[in-house]
């Protein structure tokens, strides 16, 4: 029997759509899963009469692989991965590849990658969004680890990916866990655009009064502009669906919000790298607050809502409606810029060439995220590799200065109306202090300086001397 292209491990849905992805494009691969029923039950069901080979042992798997056998695990990261990792290692050799496409914690991936080279076995992290539809019909993929596998895998995998204008939304990302870092920052912008969306829905049904059906309609006209993208599309969608007794389906859902951590690790990473992801921690930390359901329930009872009524004239609906439109996209942008304002720290940090522009390129289609400004990101890198901060480039300057009127509005009518609106608020507040020439950090290192003798520099003396006063003798 001719060998298998490639091998991949873990049967989920992720799993069996990447698999049938593959098969379509043409390659001949072999699938493994722990609970070999799902094997059977794969093989005589979606992917009947396809070129896929189930096997149930370990052994029989990579005995099906021609060589440099290259294997993708589409497990449950963690301690999984290095579970399957221990299990392929006796029966590889010198070249082989193993791909890790889960949601992997990117120091694991650096971990594996070295651990893996001193057996001479490739390991790759590869970042994969796009959900289950994604998966089945073409997806963001982020490779990255050790570059000697590239070249050996990048047919498939640029083949399998999403293409925009022809381009596919694959390409090397970078060295150790670089692949799965950018998927890391990927899910925390995610997590931020979520969160922006839901501030709009619930400004507009809250403070505006504005029915369920109105709002869809708005957040379709919407997606026909510059805030085009992929949540936006599928939240209209979402406001549409009606629940059996013909009310919209979303009025019946509990609003208590989960997660799978990679949001977490991006506000922590930022937190360990200085990095100001003020938005990003927020989305994270609403979820959060979310979970806290009965405790909410309790606090509605007792805790009072500011006496003022927010309340506004016909003429004055769409004025209001464009308002937050301006405070979804200029936060939008916020959620961005901090986002490649940590990948830029990290690449120094850990010494990785990112390709900023090139990262925009692969987030365009079969991702989460994507969206229409980021051609607008890719060509603010064409102008400046070396751009600091989407802030400062003109596009993206101009957009933030046309839509800060509206995006002040929302803010300042959700605090007067007590609406929750950690996001804006989060988005507006940095790029407030970004913009100051001088923030009060000079009160704070004299207080640093005074309890603790911290030190402080002077604005007359040059950078780099510090100085000490001894304040409770004055």
């Amino acid at each position: 029997m001719e060998k298998a292209d490639i091998g991949l491990i873990g049967l989920a849905v992720m799993g069996q759509n990447l698999a049938l992805n593959i098969n379509d494009h043409g390659y001949h691969l072999a699938v493994f899963n722990r609970t070999t029923s799902k094997v059977d039950d794969f093989i005589n069901g979606p992917a009947k009469d396809t070129q896929i080979t189930g096997t149930h042992s370990i052994e029989e798997f990579v005995a099906q692989l021609s060589s440099p056998r290259r294997i993708l695990l589409m497990v449950k990261a963690g301690v999984v991965v290095d579970h399957f990792i221990d299990l392929l290692r006796p029966h590889l050799d010198k070249g082989d590849i193993i791909m890790d496409g889960g949601n992997s914690l990117y120091t694991d991936t650096t971990r594996r990658v070295n651990e893996l080279a001193e057996q001479g076995i490739i390991y790759m992290g590869n970042g994969i969004s796009g959900g289950e539809e994604g998966a089945r019909h073409g997806p963001s993929i982020m490779p990255g680890g050790n570059k000697q596998g590239w070249p050996l895998v990048k047919g498939i995998l640029q083949s399998i990916s999403a293409k925009v204008d022809g381009q596919p939304c694959c390409d090397w990302i970078g060295e150790e866990g670089a692949g799965h870092y950018v998927k890391m920052v990927h899910n925390g912008i995610e997590y931020g655009d979520m969160q922006l969306i839901c501030e709009a829905y619930q400004f507009m049904r809250e403070a505006l009064g504005l029915s369920v059906d109105e709002i869809a309609d708005i957040f379709t006209q919407w997606n026909d502009g510059k805030l085009n993208s992929y949540l936006i599309e599928i939240t209209s969608h979402i406001l549409k669906v009606k629940d059996s007794d013909g009310q919209p389906l979303v009025d019946k859902i509990l609003d208590t919000a989960g997660q799978k951590g990679t949001g977490k690790w991006t506000a922590i990473n930022s937190l360990e790298l200085g990095i100001p992801l003020t938005l990003i921690g927020e989305a994270v930390f609403a979820r959060f607050l979310s979970a806290l359901k009965s405790e909410r329930l309790k606090a509605a009872k007792v805790l009072t809502a500011p006496d003022a009524q927010f309340s506004y004239s016909a003429e004055e609906k769409n004025t209001y409606i464009n308002a937050v439109k301006d405070a979804l996209y200029a936060s939008k942008i916020i959620s961005y810029t901090q986002g490649y304002m940590l990948m830029r720290q990290a690449a120094g940090e850990y010494d990785w060439n990112l390709n900023y522009g090139g990262i925009a390129l692969m987030w365009r289609g079969g991702c989460i995220i994507r969206s229409r400004f980021l051609n607008s990101i890719k060509q603010a890198y064409d102008n400046n590799a070396q751009l600091q901060s989407l802030l400062l480039d003109d596009f993206f300057q101009t957009a933030i200065a046309e839509a800060q009127n509206g995006w002040r509005k929302t803010v300042a009518r959700a605090v007067e109306s007590g609406i929750p609106v950690p996001g804006f608020a989060a988005a507006l507040t940095f790029y407030d202090g970004y913009r100051c020439a001088t923030v009060p950090a000079n009160l704070l290192q004299a207080q640093r300086d005074y309890f603790g003798a911290h030190t402080f520099e002077r604005v007359d003396q040059p950078r780099g001397q510090f100085f000490h006063h001894n304040w409770s003798n004055e």
